[in-house]
Order: structure tokens, then sequence, then C-alpha cells
């Protein structure tokens, strides 16, 4: 897949950001996975890709009000920097379990409030853990819509 465009991830993030506000999120969770938790993913599961512009094969997105932030380990933080360059996406370096860490940074960005992920890509596992860390912060998980459905019209 060629390089999406600074311009053009600007856009896709500004079209999700405006279908948070009209919903009453403060943030989106965007996992690279699928409903059947698979390896490879096919294209209507490629939300972190598409609103980011980040190939990579493992990593998270998470888009708030006025900042987003891709969420990977080091196998991919050179290749990040490069395609995250001027889209407006933060990289934030993981070097330890991910839940705490997304936590940590929607804690810093948004205060409190709603996370909206699609439910249906989560691991029950997953979601527990992240219900509970989130609520340790004043933070709800919203799982029950698909969140990319009105900003990604194409998908």
């Amino acid at each position: 897949m060629p390089a999406t465009s600074a311009a053009l991830i600007s856009a896709r993030l500004q079209a999700l950001r405006a279908h948070m506000a009209a919903q009453g999120w403060q943030a989106v969770l965007i996992p690279s996975s699928d409903p059947h938790l698979s390896e490879y993913l096919p294209a209507h599961w490629q939300g972190r890709e598409w609103f980011s512009g980040f190939t990579g094969s493992s990593g998270t997105l998470i888009v708030a009000s006025s900042k987003a932030a891709l969420f990977t380990d080091s196998r991919y933080w050179e290749q990040a920097e490069a395609e995250l360059a001027g889209t407006g996406v933060d990289l934030v370096k993981l070097d330890g379990p991910a839940t705490p860490a997304y936590v940590n940074w929607l804690r810093m960005q948004a205060g409190r409030g709603q996370l909206a992920v699609d439910g249906a890509v989560l691991g029950l596992a997953q979601t527990q853990q992240l219900i509970q860390a989130l609520a340790e912060v004043d933070w709800t998980l919203e799982a029950g819509n698909d969140p990319l459905k009105a900003a990604w019209a194409e998908r």
C-alpha cells in the first residue's frame, strides 16, 4: 500500500473527531484486530492504518479530541516515526504492558470521559482489564458500537 499523505490522515482524523463529538466520546481506541483476533487483517478491519498511515502489523491508535497517538513496541519505532511524520499522530514507544500506557495517555490528554471501541475486536480478558484500568481514572468504556463506521464511509 502506498504511503498515505499527512493531509489525508488529518482529514480522516477530523471526520472521526466530529463523529466522536456527536456521540459524546472523549476518545476512540483503534486496535490492530478483527472479531476473530486474526494475525492478518482483512482491509475492513485495518482502521488503525487508515486513520494513522502506520502500516506495521502491530500497534494501537488512540484518537482524542485534540491529540492522537500510536502505541507500538520497539520492532516498529523507526517505521512508525517515518510513517507518522506530519500526520498529527504521536508515537508512544511501548516498553511494557499496553493497557496502563493507554490509560495514562488518556488521563493526560483528556482528564476523564468515555473511550469508544468496537467491542467485537477485543478479547474478553483484554476488555475486562481495560474496563478496570479505566475505572481507576474515572473513564468508562463504550464497546457497543463501531466507532469508525460514520467516519470511514468507503469501508
